[in-house]
């Protein structure tokens, strides 16, 4: 279903879709970050930078209850919240981060607070020119239920699910030959794409020595950025906080990088050192998850590169691996 939206029409799905979510649009904030925020509490930044917060995080915050257990013995398990999320202004990469979260908590057994969080949410991706400057942002791969890609004055609108096709319903038809040309567009790899499918393949091949993770790591200061702002990082770790009313037991973002995040009981640690935490961290997206899934578990979204205050994110580290390794012969 292809509808095409003029300024004054996308505030009337704005307005529709609040009526039935808790919706949540990008804002541009003092320092020129845009960030998500409740529909009705500023005016919606349509064009600009990347969101600062991984949308993920609405599904699998940073700290969560799971339940709490009052002094007299009764459990209470969180329950979902009366009106279902909707977030919009979601670009290509956030959107592949979202789908591969959804692939990871629902593989069996699948996570009951996180079914809690995304269950009947609403995803309305923002591509087409609606980057910095008006810059062109990659179609998506239709991993959302609307789809509005900015041209000149106005939005092209495709609904992908049953609820996106409905909330669109009345809205006129829009011009699929210019939704063509905007496909082929957006279907050229970018450079940075293809310097992580090579770097990938290099590791795969076990290419890379471990003396690169050591050049590497002895530049990481453990802030443990990467692992916060990643919008495909799952790991947790669990906290019970005891009083005088019961237990509180929530689950809490861990991160790879941290001396503790593998620690065992006996005092054994098997990621005992800085390299071997940090060759981690890059082989997980790189080459773990492609035997695992298929794909990269990296999306492309740049947050780490542009977070990490060392120069050791994603794409740097893809590059320097490229750059060093690339010419070596693959192992048959």
């Amino acid at each position: 279903m292809l509808k095409q939206l003029q300024q004054n029409q996308l505030e009337q799905l704005l307005e529709r879709i609040a009526g039935e979510y808790r919706l949540q649009v990008p804002l541009l904030l003092a320092d020129g970050s845009r960030q998500l925020a409740p529909y009705g509490s500023g005016e919606p930044s349509l064009f600009g930078a990347p969101l600062q917060r991984k949308p993920t995080s609405y599904f699998f915050p940073q700290t969560e209850r799971l339940l709490t257990i009052a002094a007299e013995g009764t459990v209470i398990i969180p329950v979902a919240a009366e009106k279902p999320l909707a977030l919009f202004g979601i670009d290509r990469a956030d959107l592949s981060g979202i789908t591969f979260l959804d692939r990871f908590f629902t593989a069996p057994p699948a996570d009951d607070a996180y079914l809690r969080n995304r269950r009947d949410a609403l995803l309305i991706g923002l591509t087409g020119a609606a980057g910095p400057d008006h810059g062109f942002l990659p179609i998506s791969s239709g991993d959302c239920d609307i789809e509005l890609i900015a041209i000149r004055g106005s939005w092209l609108a495709l609904g992908y699910s049953a609820d996106g096709k409905r909330l669109l319903d009345d809205f006129p038809a829009g011009d699929s030959d210019r939704l063509a040309a905007l496909r082929n567009f957006s279907a050229s790899r970018s450079e940075q794409a293809e310097t992580l499918q090579q770097a990938s393949q290099l590791l795969r091949d076990d290419q890379v020595p471990d003396q690169f993770w050591e050049e590497i790591a002895a530049r990481c200061i453990l802030c443990s950025g990467c692992n916060l702002v990643c919008p495909t990082c799952s790991c947790f770790c669990l906290q019970d906080r005891t009083d005088e009313t019961g237990t509180e037991r929530s689950r809490v973002w861990d991160s790879c990088q941290l001396d503790a995040f593998m620690r065992e009981a006996s005092g054994h640690n098997p990621l005992g050192t800085e390299a071997l935490r940090t060759r981690r961290r890059i082989h997980h997206k790189l080459a773990a998850d492609v035997e695992r899934w298929g794909e990269l578990g990296c999306v492309a979204c740049g947050r780490c590169d542009r977070t990490c205050p060392t120069g050791i994110g994603m794409f740097a580290v893809s590059e320097a691996i490229v750059k060093r390794y690339g010419k070596i012969p693959r192992a048959k």
